[in-house]
Protein backbone atom coordinates (compact mmCIF):
# COMPACT_ATOMS: atom_id res chain seq x y z
CA UNK A 1 0.00 0.00 0.00
CA UNK A 2 0.91 3.47 -0.50
CA UNK A 3 0.73 6.08 1.96
CA UNK A 4 3.32 8.52 2.42
CA UNK A 5 2.74 7.66 6.11
CA UNK A 6 4.90 4.66 5.49
CA UNK A 7 7.69 6.42 5.92
CA UNK A 8 7.27 6.91 9.54
CA UNK A 9 5.35 3.36 9.86
CA UNK A 10 7.92 1.89 8.97
CA UNK A 11 8.98 1.30 12.27
CA UNK A 12 5.94 0.47 13.31
CA UNK A 13 4.53 -2.34 10.99
CA UNK A 14 6.34 -5.67 11.72
CA UNK A 15 8.42 -6.03 8.81
CA UNK A 16 6.91 -9.57 8.60
CA UNK A 17 3.43 -8.03 7.37
CA UNK A 18 3.30 -10.93 5.18
CA UNK A 19 0.62 -12.40 7.29
CA UNK A 20 3.39 -13.00 10.57
CA UNK A 21 4.57 -15.84 8.35
CA UNK A 22 7.17 -17.78 10.45
CA UNK A 23 9.94 -19.05 9.27
CA UNK A 24 9.56 -23.12 10.09
CA UNK A 25 6.09 -22.58 8.44
CA UNK A 26 7.23 -21.42 5.06
CA UNK A 27 10.60 -23.85 4.84
CA UNK A 28 9.30 -25.58 2.20
CA UNK A 29 8.99 -22.82 -0.42
CA UNK A 30 11.91 -22.43 -2.40
CA UNK A 31 14.11 -18.89 -1.46
CA UNK A 32 15.54 -17.24 -3.86
CA UNK A 33 17.53 -13.93 -3.76
CA UNK A 34 17.89 -10.96 -6.17
CA UNK A 35 21.24 -10.87 -8.04
CA UNK A 36 21.81 -7.30 -9.43
CA UNK A 37 22.97 -7.37 -12.60
CA UNK A 38 23.41 -3.60 -13.37
CA UNK A 39 21.82 -0.38 -12.48
CA UNK A 40 19.87 2.85 -14.10
CA UNK A 41 18.80 6.08 -13.01
CA UNK A 42 15.43 6.51 -11.52
CA UNK A 43 13.60 9.35 -10.84
CA UNK A 44 13.66 10.05 -6.82
CA UNK A 45 10.29 12.29 -6.59
CA UNK A 46 8.35 9.26 -7.88
CA UNK A 47 6.21 7.51 -5.32
CA UNK A 48 6.25 4.52 -7.86
CA UNK A 49 3.35 2.22 -7.52
CA UNK A 50 3.17 0.36 -10.92
CA UNK A 51 5.93 -0.81 -13.20
CA UNK A 52 5.66 -2.62 -16.23
CA UNK A 53 7.43 -2.92 -19.14
CA UNK A 54 5.55 -2.82 -22.41
CA UNK A 55 7.12 -2.68 -26.68
CA UNK A 56 10.35 -1.21 -25.06
CA UNK A 57 9.15 1.56 -22.93
CA UNK A 58 8.54 1.57 -19.53
CA UNK A 59 5.44 2.46 -17.64
CA UNK A 60 5.60 3.75 -13.90
CA UNK A 61 2.43 4.79 -12.06
CA UNK A 62 2.96 7.01 -9.22
CA UNK A 63 0.95 7.66 -6.24
CA UNK A 64 -0.29 10.63 -3.68
CA UNK A 65 -3.18 12.51 -3.70
CA UNK A 66 -2.64 15.94 -5.72
CA UNK A 67 0.86 14.27 -6.98
CA UNK A 68 -0.09 10.82 -8.89
CA UNK A 69 0.65 10.61 -12.52
CA UNK A 70 1.13 7.93 -15.42
CA UNK A 71 4.38 7.85 -17.14
CA UNK A 72 5.80 6.53 -20.33
CA UNK A 73 9.53 6.09 -21.50
CA UNK A 74 13.04 4.12 -21.92
CA UNK A 75 13.55 2.68 -19.32
CA UNK A 76 16.59 4.96 -17.20
CA UNK A 77 15.53 7.94 -19.26
CA UNK A 78 12.89 11.26 -18.38
CA UNK A 79 9.95 9.76 -19.05
CA UNK A 80 8.84 10.86 -23.12
CA UNK A 81 4.98 11.26 -22.00
CA UNK A 82 3.55 11.85 -18.66
CA UNK A 83 -0.28 12.59 -17.50
CA UNK A 84 -1.81 14.08 -13.59
CA UNK A 85 -4.29 12.00 -12.11
CA UNK A 86 -6.91 15.26 -11.29
CA UNK A 87 -6.77 15.90 -7.18
CA UNK A 88 -7.70 13.86 -4.75
CA UNK A 89 -7.21 10.91 -6.88
CA UNK A 90 -4.26 8.79 -5.56
CA UNK A 91 -2.85 6.60 -8.08
CA UNK A 92 -1.99 3.16 -7.35
CA UNK A 93 -0.78 -0.15 -9.69
CA UNK A 94 -0.73 -0.04 -13.73
CA UNK A 95 -1.07 -3.08 -16.49
CA UNK A 96 -0.81 -2.48 -20.21
CA UNK A 97 -2.92 -4.43 -21.83
CA UNK A 98 -2.26 -4.30 -26.06
CA UNK A 99 -2.82 -0.79 -26.92
CA UNK A 100 -4.56 0.73 -23.53
CA UNK A 101 -3.20 0.65 -19.87
CA UNK A 102 -5.71 -0.04 -16.44
CA UNK A 103 -4.42 1.61 -13.65
CA UNK A 104 -5.80 1.90 -9.91
CA UNK A 105 -5.95 4.55 -7.54
CA UNK A 106 -6.15 3.44 -3.95
CA UNK A 107 -9.26 4.44 -2.24
CA UNK A 108 -11.24 6.14 -4.36
CA UNK A 109 -12.87 3.21 -6.35
CA UNK A 110 -11.70 3.92 -9.60
CA UNK A 111 -9.67 2.28 -12.28
CA UNK A 112 -9.14 4.46 -15.05
CA UNK A 113 -8.85 2.67 -18.55
CA UNK A 114 -5.82 4.70 -20.80
CA UNK A 115 -4.64 4.89 -24.50
CA UNK A 116 -1.05 3.38 -24.30
CA UNK A 117 0.75 5.29 -26.87
CA UNK A 118 -0.54 9.12 -25.17
CA UNK A 119 -1.81 7.75 -21.77
CA UNK A 120 -5.46 9.82 -22.89
CA UNK A 121 -7.92 9.02 -20.53
CA UNK A 122 -10.45 6.74 -22.31
CA UNK A 123 -13.13 6.13 -19.21
CA UNK A 124 -13.27 5.35 -15.77
CA UNK A 125 -15.53 2.20 -13.96
CA UNK A 126 -15.72 2.28 -10.35
CA UNK A 127 -15.00 -1.12 -8.23
CA UNK A 128 -15.35 -2.25 -4.48
CA UNK A 129 -12.74 -1.31 -1.88
CA UNK A 130 -8.42 -0.82 -2.33
CA UNK A 131 -6.76 -0.59 -4.96
CA UNK A 132 -2.80 -1.97 -4.78
CA UNK A 133 -1.36 -3.66 -7.62
CA UNK A 134 -2.88 -5.10 -11.28
CA UNK A 135 -1.30 -7.27 -13.85
CA UNK A 136 -2.66 -9.15 -16.83
CA UNK A 137 -2.96 -12.76 -17.84
CA UNK A 138 -4.45 -13.84 -21.12
CA UNK A 139 -8.23 -13.00 -20.94
CA UNK A 140 -7.84 -11.65 -17.19
CA UNK A 141 -6.68 -8.84 -14.94
CA UNK A 142 -5.12 -9.43 -11.81
CA UNK A 143 -5.68 -7.33 -9.27
CA UNK A 144 -4.36 -6.68 -5.30
CA UNK A 145 -5.87 -4.61 -2.70
CA UNK A 146 -3.73 -5.26 0.10
CA UNK A 147 -5.20 -8.17 1.75
CA UNK A 148 -3.77 -12.11 1.12
CA UNK A 149 -6.23 -12.27 -1.68
CA UNK A 150 -5.76 -11.84 -5.48
CA UNK A 151 -8.91 -10.99 -7.39
CA UNK A 152 -9.55 -11.57 -11.39
CA UNK A 153 -11.88 -9.16 -13.82
CA UNK A 154 -12.60 -9.25 -17.02
CA UNK A 155 -10.33 -6.75 -18.96
CA UNK A 156 -13.00 -5.65 -20.57
CA UNK A 157 -15.78 -4.98 -17.96
CA UNK A 158 -13.45 -4.81 -14.78
CA UNK A 159 -16.08 -7.12 -13.05
CA UNK A 160 -14.56 -9.61 -10.89
CA UNK A 161 -14.50 -13.23 -11.91
CA UNK A 162 -13.05 -14.86 -8.75
CA UNK A 163 -10.24 -15.04 -6.29
CA UNK A 164 -7.58 -16.82 -4.63
CA UNK A 165 -6.11 -16.40 -1.17
CA UNK A 166 -1.93 -16.19 -1.34
CA UNK A 167 -0.97 -18.76 1.51
CA UNK A 168 2.19 -21.54 2.01
CA UNK A 169 -0.04 -24.64 3.33
CA UNK A 170 -2.48 -23.29 5.77
CA UNK A 171 -0.19 -20.08 6.18
CA UNK A 172 -1.68 -16.39 3.84
CA UNK A 173 0.06 -14.00 3.07
CA UNK A 174 -1.47 -10.08 3.43
CA UNK A 175 -0.09 -6.86 2.64
CA UNK A 176 -0.12 -8.00 -1.27
CA UNK A 177 0.81 -5.17 -3.40
CA UNK A 178 2.56 -4.35 -6.28
CA UNK A 179 2.07 -6.99 -8.95
CA UNK A 180 3.79 -8.41 -12.39
CA UNK A 181 2.62 -11.31 -14.44
CA UNK A 182 4.77 -13.68 -16.00
CA UNK A 183 4.14 -16.99 -17.76
CA UNK A 184 1.48 -18.54 -15.38
CA UNK A 185 3.26 -16.95 -12.31
CA UNK A 186 2.41 -13.70 -10.30
CA UNK A 187 5.26 -11.90 -8.43
CA UNK A 188 4.04 -9.42 -6.08
CA UNK A 189 5.97 -7.05 -3.57
CA UNK A 190 4.92 -7.47 0.27
CA UNK A 191 3.69 -4.01 1.55
CA UNK A 192 6.53 -2.74 3.76
CA UNK A 193 9.35 -5.85 3.50
CA UNK A 194 12.18 -6.63 1.07
CA UNK A 195 10.15 -9.63 0.04
CA UNK A 196 8.55 -10.55 -3.51
CA UNK A 197 6.57 -13.51 -3.75
CA UNK A 198 6.15 -15.88 -6.45
CA UNK A 199 2.72 -16.96 -6.37
CA UNK A 200 0.82 -19.41 -8.39
CA UNK A 201 -2.85 -17.59 -9.14
CA UNK A 202 -4.43 -20.81 -10.27
CA UNK A 203 -4.46 -21.82 -6.87
CA UNK A 204 -3.14 -19.07 -4.31
CA UNK A 205 0.43 -21.02 -3.28
CA UNK A 206 3.63 -19.44 -2.89
CA UNK A 207 5.95 -20.82 -4.99
CA UNK A 208 9.06 -18.91 -3.90
CA UNK A 209 9.63 -16.15 -1.46
CA UNK A 210 12.47 -13.98 -3.21
CA UNK A 211 14.70 -11.46 -0.68
CA UNK A 212 15.21 -8.20 -2.25
CA UNK A 213 17.11 -7.11 0.66
CA UNK A 214 20.35 -4.96 0.07
CA UNK A 215 19.26 -3.08 -3.11
CA UNK A 216 20.11 0.55 -2.00
CA UNK A 217 22.70 1.63 0.06
CA UNK A 218 22.65 3.02 3.96
CA UNK A 219 22.90 6.16 2.63
CA UNK A 220 20.28 5.59 -0.07
CA UNK A 221 18.08 3.90 2.52
CA UNK A 222 17.34 7.34 4.56
CA UNK A 223 15.75 9.19 1.62
CA UNK A 224 13.72 6.83 0.28
CA UNK A 225 11.01 4.52 0.84
CA UNK A 226 9.99 1.02 0.35
CA UNK A 227 10.95 -1.23 -2.37
CA UNK A 228 7.62 -1.35 -4.71
CA UNK A 229 7.80 -2.01 -8.72
CA UNK A 230 8.38 -4.84 -10.37
CA UNK A 231 8.80 -5.19 -14.35
CA UNK A 232 9.64 -8.36 -16.18
CA UNK A 233 12.21 -7.51 -19.03
CA UNK A 234 10.84 -9.34 -22.16
CA UNK A 235 12.81 -12.40 -23.83
CA UNK A 236 14.81 -12.90 -20.83
CA UNK A 237 14.93 -13.92 -17.32
CA UNK A 238 15.55 -10.91 -15.58
CA UNK A 239 13.58 -8.11 -14.03
CA UNK A 240 13.71 -4.20 -13.26
CA UNK A 241 12.91 -3.32 -9.13
CA UNK A 242 12.82 0.08 -8.17
CA UNK A 243 10.41 1.73 -5.03
CA UNK A 244 9.18 4.71 -3.61
CA UNK A 245 11.75 7.71 -4.11
CA UNK A 246 14.76 5.22 -5.17
CA UNK A 247 17.61 6.56 -6.80
CA UNK A 248 18.29 3.58 -9.19
CA UNK A 249 16.30 1.09 -11.24
CA UNK A 250 18.03 -2.14 -10.55
CA UNK A 251 18.17 -4.89 -13.04
CA UNK A 252 18.23 -8.58 -11.69
CA UNK A 253 17.68 -12.28 -11.74
CA UNK A 254 15.95 -13.98 -9.31
CA UNK A 255 19.03 -17.02 -8.30
CA UNK A 256 18.64 -19.48 -5.63
CA UNK A 257 20.48 -18.74 -2.05
CA UNK A 258 23.40 -20.38 -1.35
Amino acid sequence: MHRLVSLTLAMAVALTACGAAAPDQAAAVPRLRAEVLGTLPHDTAAFTEGLEIHDGLLYEGTGLAGRSQLRAGPPGAAPATTVDLPSPLFGEGITVLGATVWQLTWQDGIAIERDARTLAELRRVSYAGEGWGLCHQPGRLVMSNGSDRLTFRDPATFAALGQVTVHSGNQTFDQINELECVGDSVYANVWQTDTILRIDPATGEVTARIDASGLLTGAQRGQADVLNGIAAIPGTDEFYLTGKFWPLLFRVKFVRTA
